[in-house]
């Protein structure tokens, strides 16, 4: 069993952007193991966001994405509960990620429950929540929400989106 040294710790903060004391607890309870830690502290982050999911999300930002060559853009509303998580790199990152995929993936719902009754579709397909992402199809675009409100504290959620093209 290997000791849980400080570098060992600050190497899981700086990979998870946990708390110095979850991250020791973490380490701690995995004996050592810096996977089973990002796992524990991953899982942690989703139960704590899950707490906050009914939080009201009135702060955020909208983001814009202009494909290459002017003929399809996009527009996210992105919320969260604060200024401050609304300006950090991971919020901004997750809204331009998301106009990407609409703009890519041209989404006609957020999630399945919006998805009208006799429209047979794979929710997959054109549920943008259910969507694989794009630049890694192992997960979805509510797997990348949850972990933006894992690890920014906050409740994060897509407001609204419009995908725009020509000749549409």
């Amino acid at each position: 069993m290997p000791a849980v040294t400080v570098e060992l710790i600050k190497n899981l903060r700086e990979q998870t952007g946990a708390g110095i004391s979850d991250c020791k607890q973490a380490l701690e309870a995995s004996d050592g193991d810096l996977g089973q830690a990002m796992a524990a502290l991953r899982q942690k982050g989703f139960e704590q966001a899950a707490k906050r999911a009914d939080r009201e999300t009135s702060q955020g930002l909208v983001e814009s994405y202009i494909h290459t060559g002017g003929r399809v853009g996009a527009l996210v509303q992105l919320g969260c509960e604060t200024d401050f998580v609304a300006r950090t790199d991971e919020f901004r990152a997750l809204a331009h990620d998301i106009a990407m995929q609409v703009a890519a993936m041209s989404p006609v719902y957020l999630s399945a429950d919006d998805q009208a009754a006799d429209d047979d579709r794979p929710a997959a397909q054109v549920c943008l929540l259910e969507q694989p992402f794009i630049k890694d199809g192992s997960r979805t675009l509510a797997d990348l929400v949850r972990e933006t409100a894992a690890q920014t504290g906050e409740n994060v959620r897509i407001v609204h989106f419009r995908r725009l093209a020509l000749g549409e």
